[in-house]
């Protein structure tokens, strides 16, 4: 994501790909083998358990075109994906998924509701998505706490609940749910400030309503607080929506990284969460549906 738009690429264009090209090859997160083929492999329909519901992030695939992205995520047992703006969104539901979570160009991580300059133009800007997600079906929609430049942790519970009010009426009138993301402000979101799960919590209890909640990121989260598991079993409630990412460096969710996956996912099912969790790491994979489907069937419990 940038200011701009909602694209991640841009915080991470200097990440290092060095780490090994690595795919699974029997049971989760065992017997991990090289596997850096320069043709397309195909990609057989995967039967999975059906206890996750399965999304990924489009911005982690921008050089895929999106309905041969959306035919694929398909195949391997995507049921949606993820930040998709209005334009795209008929191209994954004629694939037969669903958009799993809304956002257009305007939407800012640094210049978010935290700062009352920022209220008016973004309620306009939202009220619209908000209506045009309903009428496509799609029940979510993402924003933004903005950069803290200043203002303090009470001031920005303060305004971003002023700037949300009216749209979270909104967006209970039309059944849809608005989720603000927890980001790192330690490695990717210098000076955010929805940085921390208390801190989303305490908004999602200041504005009080069952259509506004919060999106745990688990990459991000791991790098500002860790305690992941615990963190998700006392927090269940507050939360709409999971990303996922390899820590460190936001790849591959693999063995080549810090976290147990298959016991994070297990944790989210055991709260009986139903929702979606959207894979959002950088595949270093040269065949990159090869590396989403590696998440997927690590994430499937």
């Amino acid at each position: 994501m940038s200011d701009k738009k909602i694209n991640r690429r841009e915080a991470v264009r200097n990440v290092s790909l060095g780490i090994g090209a690595i795919s699974i090859a029997g049971p989760v997160m065992a017997g991990f083998k090289n596997n850096t083929s320069k043709s397309a492999s195909s990609h057989t329909a995967t039967i999975l358990k059906g206890n996750i519901n399965h999304s990924a992030c489009r911005w982690c695939y921008e050089d895929i075109p999106l309905q041969e992205f959306a035919e694929k995520g398909k195949e391997i047992g995507l049921k949606a994906i993820d930040l998709l703006k209005p334009d795209e969104w008929q191209t994954v539901q004629d694939a037969g998924l669903e958009c799993s979570l809304a956002t257009d160009t305007f939407a800012s991580i640094t210049h978010g509701f935290n700062d009352p300059k920022n209220h008016e133009k973004l309620q306009e800007q939202y009220i619209k998505l908000i209506y045009e997600a309903a009428n496509a079906g799609i029940k979510q929609v993402i924003v933004f706490s903005g950069n803290r430049n200043g203002i303090s942790d009470q001031e920005g519970w303060e305004q971003c609940a002023k700037g949300l009010d009216d749209l979270v009426k909104h967006a209970e009138k039309n059944n849809v749910t608005l989720i603000m993301e927890l980001l790192n402000s330690k490695v990717d979101h210098t000076n955010y400030q929805c940085d921390h799960t208390p801190w989303g919590v305490a908004l999602v209890d200041k504005i009080g309503s069952p259509n506004f909640k919060l999106l745990y990121d688990i990459y991000h989260m791991q790098i500002m607080e860790g305690d992941i598991i615990d963190t998700i079993k006392k927090y269940e409630k507050y939360i709409a929506h999971y990303h996922t990412g390899g820590v460190p460096g936001r790849n591959e969710i693999n063995n080549s990284q810090e976290l147990n996956y298959p016991a994070i996912l297990k944790a989210i099912f055991s709260t009986g969460f139903k929702g979606y969790v959207a894979q959002e790491f950088i595949p270093t994979y040269e065949d990159k549906i090869k590396a989403l489907k590696e998440g997927v069937t690590i994430c499937d419990v």
